[in-house]
């Protein structure tokens, strides 16, 4: 885990991006850089640039958001998430703690986990392959 401090993480991510990545907020549905991008590579964190997701488990799944059938192994950290009351599974990366976005099961999509991780955009960096 990072040994960051908050105003270390001010001091390197944007205004935007330290929104989301940790203050835990969400960028507005379809405004992100990844959301309609399929090419291949690997999605880091946009905090600490640690491999999150293959371009390949990266489905359509029209949410608005980067959408994932899962995160590479150990990637990703699950958390319960009770805010705006609802119950829901947030994710945040493994190495430095920053806020991805939420985890779905059982909404029907053609994947092979039944998952959708709804990833903000901001949180992402993509290395092309």
């Amino acid at each position: 885990m990072s040994n960051r401090s908050e105003d270390e993480w001010r001091a390197v991510l944007t205004p935007q991006q330290f929104a989301v990545l940790r203050q835990k907020g969400t960028e507005p549905p379809g405004s992100g850089e990844y959301t309609s991008t399929f090419e291949a590579g690997v999605y880091g964190c946009g905090a600490c640039g640690a491999p999150l997701y293959k371009s390949s488990t990266k489905f359509n799944a029209h949410c608005g958001w980067p959408a994932f059938y899962e995160a590479l192994p150990g990637a990703v950290r699950r958390i319960e998430d009770r805010s705006l009351g609802m119950d829901r599974v947030e994710i945040v990366c493994s190495k430095c703690a920053s806020h991805l976005g939420h985890v779905f099961r059982g909404e029907g999509f053609a994947t092979p986990t039944d998952e959708r991780h709804c990833v903000n955009s901001i949180s992402l960096k993509l290395a092309k392959e």
